[in-house]
């Protein structure tokens, strides 16, 4: 596909996603849901997410006429990303919303939150183990930019951790 093209494509595809934003009314999410790697916003509505993207697509476009190949495909896909990020969050959006408001189980929900924990500890081991056999330098950076993201995940799982668990603490103290 040519570049001109790509750009009508993700812009036409972007377009779509705001409108279906519009629609929802610019939800407001409690906390980040979104890799710091994939936005570097920490906004609290969708809109500001769907701004940053905007800009990615700017980015992208003034890459294309630079013609600097490289960045031009770094950008497509961080675009890609970035709206298939938004489209998942819309629609989970609508399931949080007609979820119903049953009491939750702290200490099954610790037992799923543990549960991540070794995931993610294994797929940190797994994702050093072939970051040590690479020999291609540019999935070598991709292995260290997965390698980081998963170390956010597993430090903001072990954060719910410790959140859970003083929840149960107190819960058990009778407060």
């Amino acid at each position: 596909m040519h570049a001109s093209q790509l750009i009508t494509v993700l812009g036409t595809r972007l377009n779509d996603l705001a409108v279906r934003i519009e629609a929802q009314g610019h939800p407001v999410v409690k906390q980040s849901r979104f890799d710091h790697l994939l936005f570097s916003s920490r906004g609290n509505r969708l809109g500001d997410y769907l701004s940053e993207s905007r800009a990615t697509l700017a980015h992208l476009t003034s890459a294309v006429e630079q013609g600097r190949t490289e960045r031009v495909a770094w950008l497509a896909q961080r675009l890609t990303d970035q709206m298939l990020a938004l489209s998942r969050e819309l629609a989970t959006q609508n399931l949080r919303q007609a979820a119903p408001a049953a009491p939750e189980d702290i200490y099954a929900r610790l037992a799923e939150h543990q549960d991540y924990e070794r995931r993610l500890l294994a797929m940190i081991r797994d994702h050093d183990s072939l970051l040590a056999a690479a020999d291609d330098l540019s999935r070598a950076r991709q292995l260290q930019q997965e390698i980081a993201a998963l170390e956010g995940r597993l430090q903001r799982c072990r954060q719910a951790l410790t959140r859970l668990e003083y929840q149960i603490e107190r819960r058990e103290r009778g407060e």
